[in-house]
């Protein structure tokens, strides 16, 4: 590689405060690895769960050495940095890109971005509103329905009315069986099925371990479609995948521990029901807010109601077995280049941001 200042320092934040912290630490190690470092200084900067920002020196010697010695996750140790200070250019003409590989709440929710905005600096993703708002699943399905974008029954509750009279609300308005989530989180962390009030009254009480609002749907007899989308004023989306689950649901062990869960690209679905979900998705994109990248899953009722919008990933998984680079190396864009095409978006939405910022005070 040359010694000589690369035009753009990017800043890989993993780790993070949620539950999601190992994901992350994943993800990461296959971004790293795609990264062209002849183009990009890269720094990894990892976020422990205790909200401490540290330069991540192991990493830094494993990459010295070639990204073959970079582990399956990576170390989450290192120097103590001021978060400012860990994202600013090293030189006057350096641009600075953050790719924040964060999943879940203080990382993907909006609040790492309200401070990359306030640091004026670029990053790779969705800004404040569309990270709160997609991060959490109840307020994403108000905005879609409001949006004219068709989801399934569902009903929300805060922790302090997890009582007796949602149980039967539940049983009433829904039926059995329900899938429970707390409603801010992803990698179906706390995810659930119950199959009565008894199950219901369990997973509520393990859902809300999570978050303290919690999001209660039907249960749906239905294929789980995903399609990528990227872009900030002209969104575009990648063909269709589908998720055919070896559990009774996509649950977390199924994404990450076993890995058995198939992935199907492009899923095997007619061409008029693929273009109408790429069509959906951008919609939902654009409804709620995506700017860069986003992974937005459906349901599929054949012979029922068709689609139905399920949620957006706006920080979707990066690992060996996540979909969304699978969706885009399939698309025509192999995972090095869809990286480039991230930080291109992000540098373009920065600039244009920029230009709506007030200088005056009239």
């Amino acid at each position: 590689m040359s010694d000589a200042p690369k035009p753009v320092r990017i800043v890989l934040l993993y780790g993070g405060q949620s539950a999601e912290h190992d994901v992350s630490r994943r993800s990461a190690s296959s971004v790293l690895r795609a990264i062209d470092r002849d183009r990009y200084d890269v720094v990894p900067i990892a976020i422990t769960p205790d909200g401490r920002w540290l330069r991540s020196d192991v990493t830094l010697a494993q990459l010295a050495e070639g990204t073959d010695g970079l582990p399956e996750y990576l170390d989450a140790s290192g120097t103590d940095l001021a978060p400012l200070a860990g994202i600013a250019p090293t030189h006057p003409d350096q641009q600075v890109v953050v790719l924040p590989i964060l999943h879940g709440p203080r990382g993907e929710d909006g609040t790492v971005q309200g401070l990359l905005d306030l640091a004026d600096v670029a990053y790779v993703g969705t800004g404040v509103l569309g990270s709160a708002l997609n991060m959490d699943k109840a307020t994403a399905k108000v905005v879609a329905q409001a949006a004219g974008i068709p989801v399934c029954r569902w009903l929300s509750a805060r922790d302090s009315e997890l009582d007796d009279a949602f149980v039967a609300r539940v049983g009433t308005e829904l039926g059995w069986p329900v899938f429970v989530k707390p409603s801010n989180m992803g990698s179906s962390v706390g995810v659930s099925r119950a199959d009565d009030a008894a199950a219901l009254r369990a997973a509520l009480a393990d859902a809300a371990r999570y978050d303290e609002w919690v999001v209660v749907e039907e249960a749906v007899d239905a294929r789980e479609l995903e399609v990528g989308v990227i872009g900030n004023e002209a969104p575009r989306a990648s063909v269709v995948g589908e998720i055919v689950p070896t559990h009774d649901f996509y649950d977390y062990e199924d994404k990450y521990v076993d890995g058995a869960a198939e992935m199907v690209i492009p899923a095997d679905v007619p061409a008029e029901v693929a273009e109408q979900m790429r069509n959906l998705a951008v919609r939902a994109y654009r409804a709620l807010r995506c700017d860069g990248l986003s992974r937005v899953d459906f349901f599929y009722e054949e012979g029922g109601r068709g689609l139905l919008f399920n949620e957006i990933n706006t920080l979707p998984g990066f690992t060996k077995y996540s979909m969304f680079p699978l969706l885009w190396e399939a698309t025509g864009l192999p995972y090095s280049d869809l990286i480039d095409e991230l930080v291109r978006l992000a540098l373009a939405r920065h600039q244009h941001r920029a230009a709506h910022r007030r200088t005056d005070q009239g």
